[in-house]
């Protein structure tokens, strides 16, 4: 998937005697191979991190005006990058100052296009200490973006802001009292529907086993273990790690299902408490009409007791119960 990057921007925030300090940088930077490969790092190295919360803008836009600077920048034309993202690090700048674990760093505004839908990532990358070698074959230091050490970082999805959709904001949790700033300079609203976040969980682990080509004993022993690992922290009131869910889950390749649980384009929260009736689809089918309901277990199919003829969509129930037998012979002989 290829990042058309619309538009660019670097600041700095930085941390002196106790205040920070903002330097803005040009807002209008081009965008050579290198900026589109850092660019495309920052988004795919995003995309990987497992520990991630989402939500939508919180309504007081007097505390948090990040929606207010991004609404104005969609209105004015020819749109003003640079008048957002000054904004936005004022808006950085005032929640760090509140958290006394906040850091700065090299602030990445990037606007960009992927598949048709809009985004706005912003991401804090410090620096680290290097070596590189010389032209006669010494070494000597030399300072580089740490890339993969970013803690902070977030995603807007302006296409599904625009489109009034309930979640379009995602951002790296990391631990809460460092990253709390973040989401708030953000203005990201995270009430936690666990009901909710639980059944897209249960939607995305079904989903993997059948993009993984799990034939029907593997499918149903994977889910079923997932709503065991799922009912524990639903007991004992933890949230869910990712992490740990797809290393016990997936013990000999974890990082597949982590890949697909990170996805940001799925918007799963990470680290809520289960609702236990939402886990019901992992191991159960059920369905009714204006006339019938029906329910049954997963291990129903492998056991040959539920048949589907998805060609007349039809069902078929062996081993029915004695008591339902004798209604339904009872019932067929008075028709008789």
């Amino acid at each position: 998937m290829t990042n058309t990057i619309i538009r660019v921007a670097i600041h700095n925030l930085t941390k002196t005697q106790g205040a920070f300090v903002v330097k803005h940088g040009k807002s209008d930077l081009k965008v050579t191979q290198t900026m589109q490969r850092v660019i495309d790092d920052l988004t795919a190295l995003y995309a990987k991190r497992t520990s991630k919360s989402y939500g939508k803008f919180a309504v007081d836009e007097d505390r948090f005006p990040t929606e207010k600077h991004l609404r104005a920048y969609f209105n004015v034309q020819p749109s003003d990058f640079t008048t957002l993202t000054h904004k936005m690090m004022e808006t950085l700048k005032a929640q760090a100052g509140y958290k006394g674990a906040a850091t700065g760093g090299h602030v990445f505004f990037a606007h960009f296009e992927r598949e048709e839908r809009q985004y706005l990532l912003i991401a804090i990358v410090n620096e680290k200490l290097g070596a590189s070698m010389t032209s006669d074959l010494d070494v000597q230091d030399v300072r580089h973006l740490d890339m993969d050490g970013f803690r902070f970082a977030g995603r807007i999805n302006m296409t599904s802001w625009a489109n009034g959709e309930e979640r379009y904001i995602g951002f790296l949790k990391g631990k809460r009292e460092v990253s709390e700033y973040f989401k708030e300079f953000l203005g990201c609203d995270t009430t936690v529907q666990n009901r909710r976040d639980t059944a897209e969980l249960v939607q995305a682990l079904m989903a993997f086993a059948t993009d993984e080509g799990m034939d029907t004993p593997s499918k149903d022993d994977f889910l079923a273990r997932a709503k065991t690992i799922c009912e524990r922290s639903a007991k004992a009131q933890e949230e869910l790690s990712f992490e740990a869910l797809a290393n016990e889950l997936s013990p000999q390749d974890p990082e597949r299902l982590m890949t697909v649980l990170a996805d940001p384009d799925l918007r799963l929260n990470d680290g809520f408490v289960p609702d236990r009736r939402a886990l019901g689809p992992l191991i159960k089918f059920k369905g009714k009409t204006s006339t019938w309901s029906i329910e049954f277990n997963r291990d129903a199919i492998t056991r040959g007791n539920v048949r589907f003829n998805a060609e007349d969509n039809t069902l078929t129930l062996t081993g029915l119960p004695e008591d339902l037998t004798a209604q339904l012979r009872a019932e067929y002989s008075q028709d008789g």
